[in-house]
């Protein structure tokens, strides 16, 4: 019998049917009568961001010998659990580095250079008016741009500002190589933010990093400052976030991510004009989706008691 592996959210096409056939696939959020009735048998579960793998969900899954994450963060996983069970992660980690980066710099192009598209002619006055009104006040080598975690993305978010000729400063509690930081200077958390006209979070979602970025360091921003997460909602104190943006009509914070996803009707961030949510969109194209998908392969390796590609 091909073993039994159970998708919790949709992934992308060809990697779900090449699963298909090498195994019998089960589509269900847990909970789902299908996840129940399939729980006991299912030796493989492929998950994404939503999908929280605690003791209480593996307690369902006696027979699971492998988690599959498709993406990177594996803050929702329980790893002290799975490796008492003996249950192996697999992930992707750099499946999604250039679509968060190119995701990254659109927002930052948002907020620094205003644009309006025509829909009708005007006259040379409406004409002049727009282009005065939508003069951008500083270009992006004017300014010092702040990267706090200089990972994967982090790095390539950093050669791309260096070729753009952008001051970088970066923050990371690792010894970054030289060559690693392309042109990127370290410099303390403190005065990262201090420093930082655009700030940018990519740091992960683990226990020790949940309000890394907390009011100390949110105050210490300028009074102008853009202020970017991709990263993961649980690593900023938004309380601390919402209270700066109020005593800063100047400053601006664009926010992927969110504690929880969706953010509720009580979120702090609600009535601020100068606060911009977005619906976690950083790793949404379909390469990177694609990409993501495919953390299947190393799910089938585990099973075949063969060595993955990327094992947490």
């Amino acid at each position: 019998m091909k073993p039994l592996v159970i998708i919790t959210q949709p992934l992308s096409n060809q990697p779900t049917q090449w699963l298909a056939t090498m195994c019998e696939v089960v589509q269900a959020a847990p909970g789902h009568a299908n996840f129940i009735a399939a729980a006991p048998r299912a030796q493989g579960l492929a998950i994404r961001t939503a999908t929280c793998v605690d003791a209480k969900l593996l307690e369902q899954l006696p027979q699971l010998k492998v988690i599959a994450r498709a993406g990177v963060g594996l803050d929702h996983i329980d790893l002290a659990a799975c490796k008492a069970r003996g249950i192996r992660v697999v992930n992707t980690p750099d499946a999604n580095t250039q679509a968060v980066v190119e995701y990254v710099m659109a927002l930052v192009f948002d907020a620094i250079r205003p644009r309006v598209f025509l829909t009708t002619p005007v006259n040379a006055t409406q004409w002049e008016q727009a282009r005065d009104e939508l003069t951008a006040a500083r270009q992006l080598n004017e300014m010092t741009f702040g990267i706090l975690g200089l990972g994967r993305i982090g790095k390539r978010l950093a050669h791309a500002l260096q070729a753009l000729g952008c001051k970088v400063l970066f923050h990371d509690l690792l010894d970054i190589e030289s060559a690693a930081r392309h042109g990127a200077a370290p410099v303390t958390a403190q005065a990262l933010f201090a420093q930082a006209d655009i700030l940018s979070i990519h740091i992960d979602g683990r226990d020790s990093n949940c309000n890394f970025v907390n009011a100390q360091l949110i105050d210490t921003l300028k009074p102008n400052a853009t202020f970017i997460n991709t990263s993961r909602g649980r690593v900023v104190d938004h309380h601390a976030l919402a209270r700066f943006l109020h005593a800063n009509s100047a400053a601006q914070a664009l926010l992927d991510v969110h504690d929880p996803e969706p953010f509720l009707a009580d979120s702090p961030m609600l009535s601020l004009a100068n606060a911009h949510l977005a619906p976690h969109l950083a790793s949404r194209t379909d390469t990177a989706v694609r990409n993501m998908s495919w953390v299947v392969r190393d799910l089938v390796a585990v099973l075949n008691n063969s060595a993955p590609q990327f094992e947490a």
